[in-house]
């Protein structure tokens, strides 16, 4: 059994991760995976495909530069070994989701433009509230704001893509299914060093609520204009023509081709929420109730 310290050390990432999950894959998928067809020969879907593409590249980007930053914050170095592990993964994760855009057939010399004109401006928010934490090497608000709001939010959205996606787009599915797995161990990383920091620390409960509490509110609103976008509906309803009634996914009890944008919106927030609550809870926080878009 892997002790809460060892957890953390270089040794058990290499054997967890590119020597596990990972082994024998390329840009995060299995080789000579493609993109189906049917998305590529689509317009409307393809666009789908590069917009939400677009969200994850960003998000990644925050996630790259917060780990990083938090390195030189950590207060102890099981830490700094973890969240230099964590940085190669943060990367990792840009690195695959702009190859999954080339894929889409964005082209390299446009990524910056295509990125700067369909990243959520909520989601630049959401980042920017973390990264001024960083900034300030306030390492147990950066860490509440990387590894269990920003982690949490990605574990979650990861999720019911995958799930959305396993039958009709296993190369992505697959790139999800490994990016899970790296999430899962930031969370508990998240967890675990937090809780004993926050007891040391209670003074520093106010600020990091807050902080929960505006992150998830551009994390609301980023989720309300990507399901409320008028393309969206019929983006779905092409997506769901494509996929025939055999192959609709289900995900959290739900099954997803059978609901309006507007409850898929409502499925995906609450859920994250409700993760939201459980994991502060755990070490000592109390959730904070954002405002709804």
């Amino acid at each position: 059994m892997t002790n809460f310290l060892d957890a953390y050390s270089i040794q058990y990432w290499l054997e967890s991760c590119p020597q596990g999950y990972l082994e024998q894959t390329e840009f995060g998928h299995e080789a000579g995976q493609k993109e189906p067809d049917a998305l590529l020969s689509d317009p409307l879907l393809r666009e789908q495909a590069i917009r939400v593409t677009c969200q994850l590249v960003s998000g990644e980007r925050a996630a790259l530069a917060a780990s990083s930053g938090l390195i030189n914050a950590a207060p102890d170095e099981a830490s700094k070994r973890f969240l230099a592990t964590q940085t190669l993964d943060e990367a990792r994760h840009v690195e695959i989701f702009t190859q999954r855009l080339y894929d889409l057939g964005v082209k390299k010399d446009e990524l910056e433009s295509v990125l700067a004109d369909k990243t959520n401006p909520n989601l630049a928010q959401f980042a920017e509230i973390l990264l001024e934490k960083v900034d300030k090497k306030d390492f147990v608000s950066g860490v509440v704001g990387q590894n269990i709001v920003l982690e949490g939010m990605a574990f979650t959205v990861f999720e019911m893509l995958e799930a959305s996606n396993k039958a009709l787009n296993p190369k992505f599915a697959k790139i999800l299914s490994g990016t899970i797995a790296d999430e899962r161990r930031h969370v508990g990383f998240g967890e675990n060093r937090i809780g004993a920091l926050i007891s040391q620390h209670p003074e520093k409960k106010p600020e990091v609520e807050a902080m929960q509490r505006d992150m998830s509110y551009f994390m609301l609103a980023t989720f309300a204009d990507q399901f409320r976008n008028p393309e969206m509906r019929e983006e779905i309803k092409a997506s769901r023509e494509k996929a025939g009634e055999e192959q609709q996914a289900s995900w959290q009890g739900a099954k997803l081709g059978d609901m309006e944008p507007e409850e898929l919106e409502n499925l995906l927030a609450d859920t994250v929420l409700g993760e939201f609550k459980q994991r502060l809870s755990r070490v000592g926080i109390d959730y904070q109730t954002p405002a709804r878009p």
